[in-house]
Protein backbone atom coordinates (compact mmCIF):
# COMPACT_ATOMS: atom_id res chain seq x y z
CA UNK A 1 0.00 0.00 0.00
CA UNK A 2 1.54 3.38 -0.69
CA UNK A 3 2.14 6.24 1.26
CA UNK A 4 -0.69 8.56 2.23
CA UNK A 5 0.63 12.51 0.73
CA UNK A 6 -2.84 14.59 2.05
CA UNK A 7 -1.71 16.20 4.72
CA UNK A 8 -4.06 18.35 7.47
CA UNK A 9 -4.82 21.42 6.38
CA UNK A 10 -4.35 20.55 2.42
CA UNK A 11 -6.45 21.84 -0.39
CA UNK A 12 -8.47 18.91 -2.36
CA UNK A 13 -10.63 18.78 -5.34
CA UNK A 14 -13.86 15.98 -4.48
CA UNK A 15 -13.62 14.01 -7.46
CA UNK A 16 -16.79 11.41 -7.09
CA UNK A 17 -19.87 11.38 -5.02
CA UNK A 18 -22.62 13.77 -4.41
CA UNK A 19 -20.09 17.17 -3.32
CA UNK A 20 -18.12 16.36 -6.57
CA UNK A 21 -16.49 19.48 -7.96
CA UNK A 22 -16.22 21.17 -4.59
CA UNK A 23 -13.18 22.37 -2.37
CA UNK A 24 -11.99 22.30 0.67
CA UNK A 25 -9.62 22.08 3.70
CA UNK A 26 -8.88 18.82 4.86
CA UNK A 27 -9.73 18.73 8.59
CA UNK A 28 -8.70 15.06 9.66
CA UNK A 29 -6.89 12.37 7.93
CA UNK A 30 -7.45 8.78 9.08
CA UNK A 31 -4.44 6.66 7.81
CA UNK A 32 -5.41 3.37 8.91
CA UNK A 33 -8.75 3.60 6.83
CA UNK A 34 -7.15 5.42 3.97
CA UNK A 35 -10.00 8.02 4.54
CA UNK A 36 -9.70 12.16 4.77
CA UNK A 37 -12.71 14.73 6.39
CA UNK A 38 -12.82 17.60 4.28
CA UNK A 39 -14.68 20.65 6.08
CA UNK A 40 -18.11 21.49 4.40
CA UNK A 41 -17.76 18.27 2.50
CA UNK A 42 -20.39 15.10 2.72
CA UNK A 43 -21.92 16.58 5.71
CA UNK A 44 -24.34 14.29 7.50
CA UNK A 45 -26.92 15.08 10.13
CA UNK A 46 -26.88 12.42 13.42
CA UNK A 47 -29.98 11.97 15.81
CA UNK A 48 -28.69 11.70 19.37
CA UNK A 49 -30.44 10.85 22.32
CA UNK A 50 -29.48 12.65 25.72
CA UNK A 51 -26.12 10.82 27.15
CA UNK A 52 -25.97 12.60 30.37
CA UNK A 53 -25.78 16.39 32.04
CA UNK A 54 -23.15 17.33 29.61
CA UNK A 55 -24.73 15.92 26.57
CA UNK A 56 -27.59 16.83 25.97
CA UNK A 57 -30.01 15.78 22.92
CA UNK A 58 -30.25 17.22 19.13
CA UNK A 59 -29.40 16.89 15.63
CA UNK A 60 -25.60 17.02 15.64
CA UNK A 61 -23.81 17.75 11.67
CA UNK A 62 -20.64 16.71 10.94
CA UNK A 63 -18.28 15.87 8.45
CA UNK A 64 -18.04 12.51 7.57
CA UNK A 65 -14.42 10.98 6.06
CA UNK A 66 -13.80 10.01 2.30
CA UNK A 67 -12.16 7.70 0.71
CA UNK A 68 -8.95 9.18 -0.04
CA UNK A 69 -9.03 8.01 -4.19
CA UNK A 70 -12.01 10.09 -4.34
CA UNK A 71 -10.05 12.88 -3.65
CA UNK A 72 -7.01 14.90 -4.80
CA UNK A 73 -4.98 17.47 -3.66
CA UNK A 74 -5.14 21.25 -5.16
CA UNK A 75 -1.51 22.33 -5.99
CA UNK A 76 -1.27 26.12 -3.49
CA UNK A 77 1.50 27.54 -6.76
CA UNK A 78 -0.66 26.85 -10.41
CA UNK A 79 -4.11 25.70 -8.21
CA UNK A 80 -5.13 23.11 -10.29
CA UNK A 81 -5.79 19.52 -9.01
CA UNK A 82 -2.87 17.56 -9.45
CA UNK A 83 -1.05 14.08 -8.55
CA UNK A 84 2.16 14.71 -5.69
CA UNK A 85 5.35 13.29 -6.14
CA UNK A 86 8.02 12.79 -3.60
CA UNK A 87 11.13 14.83 -4.50
CA UNK A 88 14.72 14.92 -2.14
CA UNK A 89 16.72 18.03 -1.66
CA UNK A 90 19.81 19.26 -1.35
CA UNK A 91 20.03 19.01 2.29
CA UNK A 92 19.04 14.88 2.14
CA UNK A 93 15.22 15.88 2.94
CA UNK A 94 12.22 14.55 1.86
CA UNK A 95 9.35 17.13 0.43
CA UNK A 96 6.29 16.71 -1.46
CA UNK A 97 5.72 18.23 -4.96
CA UNK A 98 2.94 18.99 -7.80
CA UNK A 99 3.46 16.69 -10.62
CA UNK A 100 2.34 19.36 -12.98
CA UNK A 101 4.09 22.54 -12.59
CA UNK A 102 7.38 20.96 -10.24
CA UNK A 103 7.05 22.93 -7.10
CA UNK A 104 8.03 21.73 -3.52
CA UNK A 105 4.64 22.04 -1.89
CA UNK A 106 6.03 21.90 1.65
CA UNK A 107 8.18 25.11 2.59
Amino acid sequence: MSAIRVKKGDQVLILAGKDRAKRGAVSEVIPGKRKVAVEGVNVLKRHLKPRGPGKPAGIVEFNAPLDLSNVMVVCPKCDQPTRIGMRVLADGSKMRACKKCGEVMDE
